[in-house]
């Protein structure tokens, strides 16, 4: 298959690119590692007027510390991030889901930006940050505007980036104090798109108390999916097997409304989400305690 016609515009410069977004706002496509969007422009699923080819912008290419977070510039490879000691050290959630994106092929050109604009709900990027409370940083040429990762995915595909806006920058808060992570997923093949996953953050008191717990599911509906109800059957509780268990079960029977296709069943996608989630809190507790 071929892309149909468009225009092709390689810019040096963040600002460049901004110019060409608002020109052809609604009209033109950034284009960033291509891993998603050059195989729907083939088969026509897309069909931009005009590509705005992001690769030369350097300036969005980085992992940074901040303040005890990080900053990753949107451009930044995710083979990079998923090397990088700082990711390692910072963000330990976004480190051990890196290696379940697709093949190291796949990452070594697919950006971290990219992933999260393209906004695929059984993508692992959109739910760690979810858990993460990242805060995603939107430019065009009237201005710089921050979105919080809960309100940055709308849906099936879609995010909160108006037409003329690129996504620049991510911004992920230091873990507190007593913090553990932990990221599972099952997928038919390692790198195969992954039926259910599960990102999760457990923050425990001196006392050993859960203070704060943060469960994001992929793949169980139209986007990165965070477990509200799950979560408070957690806050103030001493962890334990019963508590990890109701907490699993409300996220599979509460949080999420899972669909059905020629993967999996959605009764099979919410067994899998009380099983994954149910493992991913264990090891976020134990990771916590150990701390």
């Amino acid at each position: 298959m071929k892309p149909a016609p468009f225009e092709y515009h390689r810019p040096g410069t963040l600002d460049e690119a901004l110019v060409l977004m608002a020109a052809r706002a609604g009209e033109a496509r950034p284009l960033a590692g291509g891993q998603s969007l050059i195989p729907a422009m083939n088969f026509r699923l897309a069909r931009p007027a005009a590509l705005v080819d992001l690769n030369r912008v350097a300036e969005l290419a980085y992992v940074r510390p901040a303040d005890g977070g990080l900053r990753i510039g949107a451009m930044a490879r995710q083979r990079v991030v998923e090397r990088s000691p700082l990711v390692q050290r910072a963000a330990p959630l976004l480190a051990e889901a890196m290696p379940f994106i697709a093949h190291p092929q796949i990452r070594n050109r697919g950006t971290v930006g990219g992933s999260l604009a393209h906004a695929d709900p059984a993508a692992e990027l959109p739910a760690v940050m979810l858990a993460l409370d990242a805060r995603l940083e939107a430019r065009s040429r009237s201005g710089t505007r921050t979105i919080p990762a809960s309100a940055f995915f709308t849906g099936l595909f879609g995010t909160a980036l108006m037409p003329d806006e690129l996504l620049v920058e991510i911004a992920l808060p230091p873990l507190p104090p007593g913090s553990g992570t932990a990221f599972v997923e099952v997928a038919r093949r390692h790198g195969d798109y992954a039926l259910v996953g599960a990102a999760v953050v457990v923050t425990l008191d001196e006392r050993g108390r859960c203070r704060d717990a943060r469960i994001a599911l992929l793949s169980v509906g139209g986007g990165p999916v965070l477990a509200a109800e799950a979560m408070k059957l957690c806050v103030g509780e001493s962890p334990s097997d019963e508590m990890i268990r109701a907490a699993a079960e409300t996220a599979a029977t509460r949080d999420i409304d899972p669909p059905s296709d020629i993967h999996a069943s959605a009764a099979y996608r919410r067994r899998l989400a009380a099983v994954l989630t149910r493992r991913a809190l264990a090891r976020g507790v134990e990771r916590a305690g150990k701390g």
